[in-house]
């Protein structure tokens, strides 16, 4: 493409945005600004240009009215297609010159300053809404028609031509550079945006594998046993017919075969360089030291088991896990978000489900917290993930009383379940804890 031919589109393919300024402002008043100021604009130099360019530029009425509702109404064009009005407004420039050449010597020419001020307005929508390049395109054309007048018309030269060129390059380039500023302020917020969604789905995957490491270890756990039972099976039972030594042999294969599946998928989620934690999996026997470790932090926590717990059962490992997990997290939010409060742990039964709530009041008089308000919550993350894990409800939120809230109720149906809920990681039952009992 030529230079030509890249000036002309320049001039004549406008970028396409439509809207006008300040059409994104969430405020209708706001909104509204740029219509009143150029219906203001409008209403002032419309009947001005008009008188000025008959009285004195000795222009015909009838093309006098023409020239002054082109050169002014084209502003109102200009707020969504800028350089639509600009293509009209110049051709009315150059019939007003040509017009009134005749005007005498002490009137401003070819530039009246009713179609001055026309121009400019119009520079201004064009910097907020064109590209660099059409700007300078439009600038050119200005600066050659200016120098125009100035070499065929001498005799009318006053000034005005120069006048015109500066203030019309000064409009469009800081209008440009306002534009440039926020594009870029745009940009970032985008980016900004864009970031923060990554780094949230960074943190629910990242959480959700370490839900499934510490679930690897419960799982295992069972599989382990079954593995166990099924080969000894033909040891500790005497007269099992072959089929039935086959039959536990083929199980305990599966186990095996699903139990190296299984690590081979936990290797594919654990982080790079970070090695297998070896410890057993928490449950609801830890709860009492985990309220006591609170306490050292400054939160006092207490810990209330109610009667109808101990009629539910072995408590799964899953749900025990994910129980002492949510428990953690909200007590580490209080230590976080109000230090030196109380806070109180409660375990009770719901429907076949372990229902757990843990409350605190408020800080004590103006302790400042360790973290502010506005964090990332992304410690609600990892609760929302395990409770629905087990298919269970989280509720959250603030207490009458300035404190916080987190209710979890978490199903025992359906969640995995060993031989001996006394054995293994993490295989705290009812059996770990006394109803009602309270540990500071």
């Amino acid at each position: 493409m030529t230079i030509r031919e890249d000036f002309l589109r320049a001039l004549t393919e406008p970028l396409g945005v439509r809207r006008p300024p300040l059409a994104t402002a969430r405020r209708a008043w706001i909104r509204a600004v740029p219509y009143l100021l150029a219906g203001a604009a409008v209403g002032a130099l419309l009947p001005t240009g008009i008188v000025a360019l008959i009285r004195f530029h000795g222009v015909d009425p009838s093309l006098a009215t023409v020239l002054a509702v082109v050169q002014s109404g084209v502003l109102l064009l200009g707020l969504t297609r800028p350089l639509l009005a600009w293509q009209l407004m110049v051709p009315s420039v150059l019939v007003g010159a040509a017009a009134a050449q005749g005007t005498a010597a002490e009137q401003p020419w070819p530039w009246p300053i009713t179609t001055l001020l026309s121009y400019l307005f119009l520079m201004v929508l064009l910097a907020i809404r064109e590209r660099g390049r059409t700007l300078l395109a439009v600038w050119v054309v200005t600066f050659l028609g200016c120098s125009l007048s100035w070499t065929v018309f001498n005799q009318h030269f006053d000034g005005t031509s120069v006048v015109v060129t500066a203030l019309s390059g000064a409009v469009l380039l800081l209008g440009w550079s306002l534009r440039g500023r926020g594009e870029a302020k745009r940009l970032l917020a985008e980016q900004e945006q864009i970031s923060g969604t990554e780094r949230a789905r960074r943190t629910l995957l990242e959480e959700r594998a370490r839900i499934a490491r510490e679930l690897h270890d419960v799982v295992a756990h069972h599989m382990s046993v079954i593995t166990v039972q099924a080969d000894s099976a033909p040891y500790r039972i005497a007269g099992l017919p072959p089929a039935a030594v086959e039959e536990f042999g083929q199980i305990a294969a599966a186990a095996r075969g699903s139990l190296a599946e299984m690590r081979r998928l936990l290797g594919v989620l654990r982080a790079d360089g970070s090695a297998p934690d070896k410890t057993p999996q928490p449950g609801l026997a830890d709860l009492p030291k985990l309220l006591a470790t609170a306490g050292q932090a400054g939160v006092r926590a207490e810990l209330a088991v109610e009667e109808g717990v101990s009629a539910l059962g072995p408590v799964p490992d899953a749900v025990a896990l994910s129980a002492y997990r949510v428990v953690q997290e909200a007590l580490a939010n209080v230590v976080r978000h109000a230090p030196g409060a109380t806070a109180e742990v409660r375990l009770s039964p719901a429907d076949g489900a372990l229902a757990l709530t843990v409350r605190n009041g408020p800080p004590p008089g103006r302790a400042a917290a360790v973290e502010s308000s506005g964090g990332t919550g992304q410690g609600l993350v990892g609760m929302r993930e395990r409770v629905r894990l087990l298919a269970g409800t989280l509720d959250t939120g603030p207490t009458a009383d300035g404190g916080y809230r987190v209710s979890a109720v978490l199903p025992l149906h359906g969640a995995a379940t060993g031989t001996d809920p006394g054995a293994g990681p993490g295989a705290d039952t009812d059996a770990g804890i006394d109803p009602g009992e309270s540990t500071a």
